[in-house]
């Protein structure tokens, strides 16, 4: 068995990781979380009640696991703090939680950085959710960041000085308010005292826990598509959800990983602005959008809804070396009359396979489907694959074949008990 098991997103967010997440997370010591910050969102359900997790790994749910927020995360303490007592007032332990030393911490001015560049775009929004998670990795890797060890430091005050001071030069020249460095400075002490008993080097923490035999399951944050490299670039996240990410954000190395489980719905949805091949910007969408009650998580906003595109899932498969996917709301695609796949796209005048993040070539990229038919009728109580109705074996079986990875999840339903687990074996080309 391997180590440290993945599972990342393959599309744009919002493939319902944190159901894949729970239903392996029964079964490690460790839940980690390596990249982003709050404006990625987990929804589970247990038992009736709704978590939605931010920050913290939704493992932590399970009781003796282990819940690390790794030093690829850029953490705002107040909504740490925030997510910390919701946790313990719905009778949740959090004394398994820990938080790396080499973790960036968002201030005030990240946000207040976030929301002025995404107002001066002006047709060129990128879709930001203006939490601040940008500007924080910008300060980064310019190397004026303050660290979660840095809150403990003599040097705090003066480190948070100069980029206060540095920034309200820039708020200056936009009519934006000055920012008062002893309201935040003595503000974020005291989210220092609160937190210190969670904070260590996980990185030591993690490799400990490693040569003890402990099985860790990272938990990845938003998805492939909106990576700061492999993403449809600029309108991405500002950290690296792919496999790299979970490495660099860890200090797992590349020999503890094993299987790595791509995510993805039925369907495809999008958050934001940007290029978006399958989208459906018509009655169909709204229907999948209902079905599947796209808003989100973190912004509660309305998503984007389309078809699924395999070509953009062969590219996720390649850049992560995904392994097994686990596809959701298959129960959702099939109260559709008929369901269409992207097999390929038209892009001056040829037909392609290959997916680019190159937006003038995304936007003149035109879908090429394949049609299925729908009306699965209920599946929400189907718990072995043969099971499902040939409708819905059928357009599993055309995923599986064009992208050569076998769906080892089948999420048939909202609940955390609703979904089939059967790894199929594919001979992989």
């Amino acid at each position: 068995m391997s180590k440290v098991d993945v599972v990342l997103g393959t599309f744009y967010g919002d493939e319902g990781k944190g159901k894949i997440i729970d239903y392996l997370g029964g079964k490690a010591d460790v839940a980690l979380r390596a990249t982003g910050g709050n404006n990625a969102g987990h929804s589970i359900e247990v038992d009736g009640e709704k978590y939605v997790f931010h920050l913290i790994p939704s493992g932590i749910l399970n009781k003796g696991t282990l819940a690390i927020i790794g030093n690829g995360v850029v953490v705002d303490p107040k909504v740490l703090i925030e997510e910390i007592n919701a946790l313990k007032e719905k009778g949740k332990d959090v004394s398994n939680l820990r938080v790396s030393t080499k973790a960036h911490v968002i201030f005030p001015y990240h946000i207040e950085m976030d929301k002025m560049l995404e107002e001066n775009r002006g047709n060129g929004k990128i879709g930001t959710t203006a939490r601040g998670i940008g500007p924080c990795y910008c300060d980064k890797y310019e190397r004026c960041g303050i660290r979660i060890e840095d809150l403990y430091s003599s040097r705090f005050h003066d480190l948070l000085e100069r980029n206060i001071n540095n920034k309200n030069k820039i708020f200056s020249l936009y009519n934006y308010p000055q920012l008062d460095v002893e309201k935040i400075y003595e503000e974020y002490l005291e989210y220092a005292k609160i937190i210190k008993e969670y904070v260590c080097d996980t990185t030591t923490l993690i490799h400990k826990l490693l040569k003890d035999d402990k099985k860790i399951i990272c938990e990845g944050a938003q998805a492939t598509l909106l990576d700061i490299d492999f993403g449809s670039y600029p309108y991405v996240t500002s950290s690296n959800p792919t496999i790299g990410g979970i490495i660099s954000g860890s200090g797992i190395n590349a020999h503890d990983i094993g299987e790595v489980y791509g995510v993805m719905k039925a369907y495809s949805s999008r958050v934001g602005a940007g290029p978006y091949v399958t989208e459906q910007d018509n009655s169909i969408g709204d229907t999948i959008r209902e079905l599947g009650h796209e808003y989100g998580a973190t912004t509660k906003r309305p998503r984007r809804c389309g078809y699924l595109d395999l070509v953009a899932l062969k590219y996720a498969i390649e850049v992560n070396g995904i392994t097994s996917l686990c596809m959701n709301h298959l129960d959702t695609i099939g109260k559709l009359d008929k369901i269409k796949l992207c097999v390929a796209y038209e892009r001056n005048g040829e037909r392609t396979t290959e997916f680019t993040t190159n937006e003038e070539e995304l936007l003149s990229s035109t879908p090429i489907y394949e049609e299925f038919e729908g009306n699965f009728g209920d599946i929400s109580k189907i718990r072995n694959r043969e099971d499902l109705p040939d409708k819905a074996l059928r357009y599993i079986e055309r995923i599986e074949e064009f992208v050569n990875v076998p769906i080892e999840f089948l999420g048939v339903g909202a609940g955390r008990e609703e979904m089939i687990h059967e790894k199929k074996l594919i001979k992989r080309r």
